[in-house]
């Protein structure tokens, strides 16, 4: 399933945000596992595409978070923001499917207020025209 590699991929970005990381070392902590292909490509391209546009991600998500700074957010919250704006911006997933995982991510590893605060910034970064939402349907 493919929330199991996003799971996954939150966890190599939170390790490089909170724990510092790199990039190597965080894919190495879930890369003992067996993973399918489809699965293991899927975190290594949400956290290395995260990581390598973080500071433009990071620009989009403060421009839309009104009274909340990136160091004020939750660890977790902020990097579920950050690996769905990839997501989004490259088109392979649906919007509403990247923001239903989003959500449910939230929901699973920081608070039920999380889960709506997620939920809240990713729509308004989307009706906003983030790039690769354009041309989505998507109820926010």
């Amino acid at each position: 399933m493919r929330r199991r590699a996003r799971e996954a991929a939150l966890g190599v970005l939170f390790q490089m945000d909170l724990g510092k990381l790199s990039l190597e070392d965080a894919l190495a902590t879930v890369r003992g596992q067996a993973w399918p292909a489809d699965d293991w490509s899927l975190i290594e391209s949400l956290a290395r595409g995260t990581r390598e546009r973080q500071a433009e991600i990071d620009a989009l998500i403060t421009s839309a978070a009104e009274h909340w700074t990136l160091e004020r957010m939750a660890t977790v919250d902020r990097n579920i923001l950050r690996m769905a704006v990839y997501e989004i911006e490259t088109g392979a997933t649906p919007v509403g499917v990247v923001i239903n995982e989003a959500v449910e991510l939230a929901k699973r590893y920081s608070t039920e207020e999380s889960g709506r605060f997620v939920n809240g910034l990713l729509g308004k970064l989307v009706r906003a025209g983030l790039p690769g939402s354009v041309h989505q349907a998507v109820d926010v």
